[in-house]
């Protein structure tokens, strides 16, 4: 059987992108999804995210990692299927999805697209760490100079750690000066990505939960490209958080299965 596909990328966070209204992609075949991601024999992807009706919203997002499997909200990818879906006419500017953690707002202008987060009442603490769930578990480690960081062999070593092994959690390095400069190791992909918006959704929130910024419209640097987090504070709460950044179609092509 041949499948279409798009490529698309989102702040250099790219995916595998297939239109499955008719559910045709088998969705279980996790090595069938892993030898698509592989970069070297494959497409070459950080993820791959398949686009199916839903009963009462524009479409529903399922989302795999690089190792085949299905993971948690992605937002980068998020904010990537909403462009497709928004190319293939099923959804105007204003969109509302499914995703793994329920429904999501979103919105486009122009090349860039935006996407609602759910509401994050919990932060935690461990030593200097700061861990935040924002759809996808977080770390949040604030360093200095962070480009000269080996962020595989840092990121690894933490990812790694006895309490974070089985679960698994995303690792960010946070460099807070003038600008914010973020890079993120990501779990499922097992390596530094260009860009990961659940990362800088944390992170953001990080930073402004430990008093480190006033506020709450942060853009931060990633190697892929700029990001914006949006939010609002009360009680310790964080809701109507929103994440911006630009979204583009790479190419399209078909591989057979």
């Amino acid at each position: 059987m041949i499948i279409e596909f798009h490529k698309y990328q989102a702040t250099g966070n790219d995916f595998i992108i297939i239109d499955d209204r008719d559910n045709n992609f088998d969705i279980h075949d996790s090595i069938l999804i892993q030898s698509l991601c592989e970069r070297k024999m494959g497409i070459g992807a950080d993820g791959l995210i398949v686009l199916r009706n839903h009963n009462e919203y524009d479409f529903r997002m399922i989302y795999f990692n690089s190792d085949g499997f299905e993971s948690t909200l992605c937002g980068n990818g998020s904010r990537c299927i909403v462009s497709f879906a928004n190319l293939l006419d099923i959804s105007s500017n204003k969109i509302m999805f499914m995703a793994i953690d329920g429904m999501h707002e979103a919105s486009i202008d122009d090349d860039e697209v935006s996407i609602k987060f759910k509401d994050i009442k919990k932060i935690d603490y461990d030593n200097k760490y700061i861990i935040i769930d924002s759809g996808s578990p977080h770390l949040v480690n604030i360093v200095e100079n962070v480009d000269n960081i080996n962020i595989d062999l840092e990121g690894a070593s933490i990812r790694n750690m006895p309490k974070y092994k089985s679960k698994g959690i995303n690792v960010n390095f946070i460099e807070h000066d003038n600008d914010i400069k973020i890079r993120t190791y990501e779990r499922g992909v097992e390596s530094e990505t260009h860009s990961c918006g659940t990362g800088a959704v944390a992170s953001a929130i990080a930073l402004y939960h430990s008093g480190l910024i006033e506020e709450n419209i942060i853009s931060l640097i990633s190697r892929g490209g700029n990001l914006s987090v949006m939010f609002e504070e009360f009680n310790g709460i964080y809701r109507n958080i929103w994440l911006t950044g630009s979204v583009n179609l790479v190419y399209i092509g078909e591989f057979e299965c």
